[in-house]
């Protein structure tokens, strides 16, 4: 009889505890499921401590093999941040993912300066402020053209500029993502 309440009480400890984590209202789900790209920014600075969480979650990213290919480079200048990213709200931060994309591993590094970038974009979600993540081919050509004021080596490029920055007031992270396309249209379950 003492095995069985044992066991009934483990199993109810482990409903109670693992059970709310398989919901959507989970609050380490939330940001993945609602996240959204910011159109408008406020201004007011990005701190040190947000950088700082912000660089721990890229650089916690998985990559392929573990080979962490990635550079990061912060740019709180003002000026600088101006020349990649022309009308810039004042206090923003960019954080450029930069690589080496030579060779046979150029489409790995580039995944994974992605995945280092999105877990950048979820931390910084999570803390509530305002993120837009940037791979089109001309403002990557002028963060490349930038790379010895950057500090990027000679030997990377630059593959995702991740902006950073303050939300106008009245928007929400959780409740003003423009909608999404239907899944039925974009997953396959067989």
């Amino acid at each position: 009889m003492k095995k069985i309440i044992i066991v009934g009480i483990l199993l109810l400890t482990f409903g109670v505890v693992f059970l709310p984590a398989q919901t959507t209202d989970n609050p380490g789900l939330r940001p993945i499921l609602h996240h959204f790209s910011t159109r408008d920014f406020a201004t007011g600075p990005v701190t040190r401590v947000e950088l700082s969480i912000i660089v721990q979650a890229g650089l916690g990213a998985p990559s392929a093999g573990n080979r962490q290919p990635w550079l990061f480079t912060v740019v709180e200048n003002h000026e600088l941040a101006s020349q990649i990213l022309p009308n810039i709200t004042e206090g923003n931060v960019l954080i450029v993912g930069s690589g080496a994309l030579d060779g046979a591993n150029r489409d790995a590094v580039i995944l994974d300066a992605g995945l280092a970038a999105q877990s950048m974009f979820f931390a910084a979600n999570a803390m509530g402020l305002g993120i837009r993540q940037y791979t089109n081919p001309g403002l990557i050509g002028r963060t490349n053209a930038l790379k010895a004021e950057l500090g990027i080596p000679a030997d990377h490029s630059a593959i995702i500029v991740t902006r950073f920055g303050r939300l106008p007031p009245g928007v929400d992270v959780l409740s003003s993502a423009s909608p999404r396309a239907n899944p039925d249209t974009r997953v396959i379950y067989r």
